[in-house]
């Protein structure tokens, strides 16, 4: 699967001073990347990050501390290409198994947990008859072995959804599961600029910072346990959730006020539940989940905005 080429015109010249030093601290002709094809990598993650009338001196700072070899080796393994595999396979592959045994807490469902992630990696699905791989989600924001620990937790957080969803309907009345809302009429709907804000903000969040709030305010996950699956200290899971909740929060009433909302609108707005709101949290802050409906912990979503209210 070639890498190809943008037909967009980017951001970037390939040529410029900027991008053949990024290119070239990335290594990526090692993988068969040219400077063109990485000047279209680049710019598509900058797109994603920066609005079109950013200054060029921000997004170039922030190209320089993009982790710009790990990208290279990802989108060269989502390409295809041999040498990107093996040194992907001798960097990472020990470290997923043990990622994963440290997850399961049991050899066998952690070699099953591990190869699945490979698989996924490796791009053994087609979609529309085309591989895809996972890696291409990979962004270099943040180091690629923290990346794969966040999408093998969401990976483990995935089969157990799955299999509570074989769990009969009354059983898991029973234990107190919620479902979707009932449709609002118009005139009772939120503010469709609250639910813009939001969207907004939640694009704007890491995928780890994405995947502590869904596993712990959406999954109803304890701190013990999202610290398990990302490897982390529990008292540095809730400062991260204190301090994702309450920049969540300021962009949420930024995007409002910027929407037209006066500070004491937008702070009335911030009231409205989350069930009433027509926009998918669940899908904004996981990755390939199946789930329509918010399990148990769905009430905490709003806790997440409140938080940083005091």
């Amino acid at each position: 699967m070639p890498i190809e080429n943008s037909s967009r015109s980017t951001q970037f010249d390939s040529q410029s001073s900027t991008l053949v030093a990024l290119y070239e601290r990335s290594c990526a002709a090692l993988y068969g990347i040219s400077s063109e094809q990485f000047a279209a990598i680049v710019d598509e993650i900058v797109r994603k990050n920066f609005p079109p009338n950013a200054h060029a001196a921000e997004k170039a700072t922030f190209c320089a501390s993009l982790h710009l070899e790990e990208l290279a080796v990802a989108r060269a393994c989502a390409a295809g290409n041999e040498r990107a595999w093996q040194d992907f396979i001798s960097r990472y592959r020990q470290k997923l198994h043990r990622m994963a045994l440290h997850i399961t807490r049991d050899a066998t469902h952690a070699g099953e947990l591990a190869d699945s992630l490979f698989a996924d990696l490796y791009g053994v699905n087609l979609r529309d008859g085309v591989r895809t791989s996972k890696l291409l989600s990979y962004t270099g924001r943040g180091s690629l072995e923290g990346w794969l620990r966040t999408v093998m937790a969401q990976e483990f957080i995935n089969r157990y959804r799955k299999q509570k969803n074989t769990v009969s309907l009354e059983e898991q009345t029973d234990e107190g599961a919620q479902f979707a809302a009932p449709v609002l009429n118009s005139a009772d709907a939120p503010d469709q600029r609250l639910e813009a804000a939001t969207d907004e903000a939640l694009a704007e969040l890491s995928s780890e910072d994405r995947f502590t709030l869904a596993a712990y305010y959406l999954d109803g996950r304890t701190l013990a346990e999202v610290a398990r699956m990302l490897g982390l200290h529990e008292s540095s899971v809730s400062r991260r959730l204190d301090r994702v909740a309450t920049a969540l929060r300021r962009r949420i009433l930024a995007g409002l006020r910027a929407r037209g909302m006066s500070h004491a609108q937008a702070g009335e707005a911030l009231e409205t539940d989350v069930r009433d709101l027509r926009l998918n949290l669940r899908s904004r802050l996981t990755q390939d989940s199946d789930a329509k409906t918010f399990p148990e912990g769905k009430d905490k979503a709003r806790d997440a905005r409140d938080c940083g209210n005091g």
